[in-house]
């Protein structure tokens, strides 16, 4: 502690000394609920295909190179919500079932609330017990690696996500992971054998709604409503697309 303090004191000049301001260890720097929402302007715009970040950053009214759009990319990417290269940025598997309306938003979180190896090992360290005041949350993370000068922003990206994703139980203030429900534990079975691959046939009874129809159908306004016919051809062509990344085409003849 000594020589952090130290270097605090004399302020970074060589590289070796300017390594000790840096964070040993990632975390994101925008709070998870700011990602999901992140993640939601990707899919409604293009479902899961790809697009380029600066239009992204048009339809969420900020900068493609201010640092409000970077920092919630860099933070959404950390979280396993969105995958980016040369670029672009596309939705994940985790990213779709994180969004309202999918039936397993909630498993999908916590998930992505542990992604981050400071969350996650915040979470080991702290779990079952209440969760200590501000300085001590800070001492903890520096301990892990974070710089003197980064950790109040981590403790606050920290807290703003564990609250989001449901870690801080309401009723005791206990840091816990959220009860999962039997529905939402199938449901999150199902979409990790999704991902493997598999077909995930078998039973007898109607196959449950894929969770990227099923986001696309609590989208759909109330009878009656207004809905612009722009806004009713997006959505088809978002349909369509799903279709093309859930279904197989017939083999030909």
């Amino acid at each position: 502690m000594a020589d952090s303090d130290n270097a605090a004191a004399a302020g970074p000049e060589t590289a070796e000394e300017t390594k000790r301001f840096r964070s040993e260890l990632s975390f994101p720097y925008a709070d998870l609920e700011g990602c999901v929402e992140l993640a939601q302007t990707l899919f409604t715009r293009v479902g899961p295909a790809a697009c380029d970040q600066g239009e992204l950053a048009a339809w969420m009214n900020q900068s493609a190179t201010g640092g409000t759009f970077r920092t919630r990319i860099s933070a959404a990417k950390m979280f396993g919500l969105i995958d980016t290269g040369q670029g672009r940025a596309s939705i994940t598997q985790l990213g779709r079932d994180a969004l309202t309306g999918t039936g397993n938003e909630r498993s999908a979180r916590v998930q992505a609330f542990l992604n981050p190896e400071l969350f996650n090992r915040m979470y080991e360290q702290n779990k079952g017990h209440t969760l200590p005041p501000a300085a001590a949350i800070e001492r903890q993370m520096e301990q892990m690696g974070i710089s003197p000068k980064q950790k109040e922003r981590a403790r606050q990206t920290f807290v703003k996500s564990a609250t989001y994703a449901g870690f801080i139980d309401i009723s005791t203030g206990r840091f816990v992971k959220p009860g999962l429900s039997p529905q939402e534990e199938r449901s999150a079975k199902r979409d990790e054998d999704l991902g493997g691959g598999g077909n995930g046939g078998g039973g007898g009874g109607q196959p449950p709604i894929d969770p990227i129809i099923a986001g696309l159908l609590a989208r759909l306004p109330k009878s009656g409503e207004i809905w612009p016919e722009t806004d009713r051809k997006l959505w088809l062509q978002l349909l369509e697309g799903s279709f093309k990344l859930i279904y197989k085409d017939s083999p030909p003849s």
